[in-house]
């Protein structure tokens, strides 16, 4: 059986009803972003990403909205990003990963979308790719020692890391001049033509965590093998890349 993958609209406007009478004239922006916002939700591995844009994040601000991001919590949901619409543009060059994405799959829920005009400089794109690949390949062999003779452990370290890994593989498709947006597996088979690694493996895994395929079907550690080595694989290749002069 194919998993729900439907967003929970009821739920998603009941936060917006919450934050808005706790946040009164301070909340300029709310917006969905991510898997939720773009037909790739998974409701077993995916979460509701939210970036909310207010006027002042003083302490007293915060606390006003304290209680709906509790409320939020206790959904098993994390709190939203707050920011305001300055921190926003100040910090779009060394997030250039995560503005790009929002940029690419959002949805406004409240107010102004504040992602439409924002402009990303890319000049350390490159280096922030380098470093969220080395740092998730490090995390995940962390939880593959963790995981050691429990295969079900296993299943779950590769599986967990699978939406941060297609991620990532989107923005080393951008570094290599592909401006248009993918889907998760779109991008990894074309990155694996490219880079000449098994794809195979990142398809497997999309299909079990869709449910649409039995991860009995597959050993355990034989996808570990091949997932570890395209990952590294892949760091490898950025490793070596030089920014475009357009970028910097």
């Amino acid at each position: 059986m194919a998993q729900d993958s439907k967003v929970d609209e009821q739920l998603l406007g009941e936060f917006v009803q919450k934050l808005r009478a706790a946040a009164g004239e301070n909340l300029t922006s709310l917006v969905l972003y991510g898997s939720a916002a773009e037909g790739e939700f998974h409701t077993e591995y995916s979460d509701y990403n939210l970036l909310c844009i207010v006027r002042d994040t003083s302490f007293a601000s915060l606390n006003r909205i304290a209680g709906t991001a509790e409320w939020w919590r206790k959904k098993k949901h994390h709190p939203p990003l707050v920011m305001t619409a300055k921190e926003l543009k100040d910090t779009a060059d060394v997030f250039s990963i995560e503005f790009i994405d929002m940029k690419q799959r959002h949805r406004v829920l409240y107010g102004d979308d504040a992602l439409r005009d924002l402009q990303v400089p890319m000049h350390l794109h490159r280096s922030q790719l380098e470093y969220e690949l080395r740092e998730k390949l490090f995390l995940l062999r962390q939880h593959v020692l963790l995981a050691g003779s429990n295969e079900k452990a296993l299943w779950e370290a590769l599986l967990n890391s699978l939406s941060s890994f297609t991620t990532l593989f989107r923005h080393v498709l951008i570094e290599l001049g592909e401006t248009g947006r993918r889907h998760s597996r779109e991008a990894v088979q074309e990155l694996a033509s490219r880079l000449n690694f098994d794809a195979a493996t990142f398809v497997q895994m999309m299909e079990i965590r869709a449910h649409t395929s039995d991860r009995k079907q597959f050993r355990a550690d034989d996808v570990a093998t091949r997932y570890l080595a395209a990952i590294e694989k892949v760091a490898g290749a950025v490793d070596t890349m030089q920014s475009s002069p357009a970028r910097s």
